[in-house]
């Protein structure tokens, strides 16, 4: 049993006392919205998750793809980063990253994801969960040459999530890299880069609204078939 020294004290009254007021403004004062329901998913996940990605470019929030994706190791340890979606289609949503990072190897252990788009000044989230893929190396090479050149030279430089002395050492390895590669060569995909495509399973839309009773409404795949469901808050 754990000690009394290693048990969680009260609340910090700082924290505890944190909170937001939600609204048919939202939190920012926006204009009247009418409240989410299921005959928005009418046509699918994918039109209302690509008009609230609209919205919140709109409202000025800044890198509103960006989205905190979840994966868990081969023991079942969970692990959350953000990451920035660079595609939405009707197979899913998609982000690039280095396969020998941390969330590369525990996609390729456990090939199943979470990712979570929160925009809380519009008081909007979606979550989208499902099987994660390695995309084609077609789809690969076409977005990496589509990044500006520090990107791709940085991802060159990089041993994503492995420990390394100091920044001076980091600034070192794409110094060395900028010069192996000069100013006119283009720069190739560095093996095991690449895209993963998350395939949605399940998503769920919520919208923020007065006392906490938000609004949740919830798509799931079923073979062929979605059905679509409102959620208790």
């Amino acid at each position: 049993m754990s000690s009394d020294a290693e048990q969680p004290g009260p609340a910090n009254n700082d924290l505890a006392t944190m909170r937001v007021g939600y609204g048919h403004q939202g939190i920012a004062g926006r204009s009247e919205e009418s409240d989410l329901d299921a005959e928005q998913l009418k046509d699918g996940w994918l039109p209302l998750m690509r008009r609230w990605l609209e919205d919140a470019v709109e409202a000025g929030i800044p890198e509103p793809n960006a989205m905190t994706l979840g994966t868990v190791d081969e023991h079942g340890h969970p692990c959350t980063r953000t990451v920035l979606c660079k595609g939405l289609s009707p197979a899913g949503v998609l982000f690039f990253t280095n396969y020998e990072s941390d969330k590369g190897r525990q996609l390729a252990a456990v090939p199943y994801a979470s990712v979570t788009f929160t925009w809380v000044p519009i008081a909007k989230q979606i979550t989208v969960r499902g099987p994660a893929e390695r995309v084609s190396a077609e789809v690969t090479d076409e977005y990496w040459h589509s990044r500006p050149r520090g990107s791709r030279l940085g991802a060159w430089a990089s041993e994503q999530s492995r420990p390394i002395g100091s920044r001076a050492e980091l600034d070192a390895a794409l110094l060395h890299v900028a010069e192996r590669f000069g100013v006119d060569v283009d720069i190739p995909v560095r093996p095991n880069w690449g895209g993963i495509l998350i395939r949605p399973e399940v998503v769920e839309f919520w919208q923020g609204r007065a006392n906490r009773m938000h609004n949740r409404i919830r798509t799931s795949r079923h073979g062929d078939r979605w059905s679509v469901e409102r959620l208790q808050p």
